[in-house]
């Protein structure tokens, strides 16, 4: 029996591993799910999944790898999540899980600390930007800058 016909698969260690993983902070890597999404993405997720496994074409089946469907469960984790969160910000997270956030602490150029107060995403020639807006922490000056988004 191959990989994907592993009736555990869908059901068992895998996804727990997965769901772990994503749904709490692990080191320098921060979960972008909000917990209010936690149980919906996981029952919507495992539900896309299935459909997903059982869709795969038997002679495609022994192709398929633990890297694959890590990367197809993922793939699906977060497309399902941007449809289950509220605001704009929570969908920048699940898009760019890596970048800076609303309330992180960075450095400003004068190497004083500095907090994010808002995030949006801009296109300008074709490229498109994260423009965060900060605020100095001693000062209170308003100050912004971008981040080159990756296509």
């Amino acid at each position: 029996m191959g990989l994907i016909e592993n009736e555990d698969l869908a059901n068992g260690e895998f996804l727990n591993e997965a769901f772990r993983f994503w749904f709490n902070d692990n080191n320098h890597i921060r979960s972008p799910f909000p917990e209010y999404i936690h149980i919906p993405l996981q029952q919507e997720s495992t539900k896309k999944f299935r459909k997903w496994l059982n869709h795969v074409h038997p002679d495609a089946k022994d192709e398929i790898n633990d890297e694959i469907l890590a990367e197809k469960f993922e793939e699906i984790l977060f497309e399902t999540a941007l449809n289950l969160v509220l605001t704009d910000d929570e969908r920048i997270t699940i898009l760019y899980p890596f970048l800076p956030r609303l309330g992180d602490k960075i450095k400003a150029n004068d190497n004083s600390e500095s907090v994010i107060s808002g995030r949006v995403i801009k296109k300008e020639n074709d490229k498109k930007y994260l423009r965060l807006s900060c605020t100095k922490l001693l000062t209170d000056i308003k100050w912004e800058t971008s981040i080159e988004l990756p296509e």
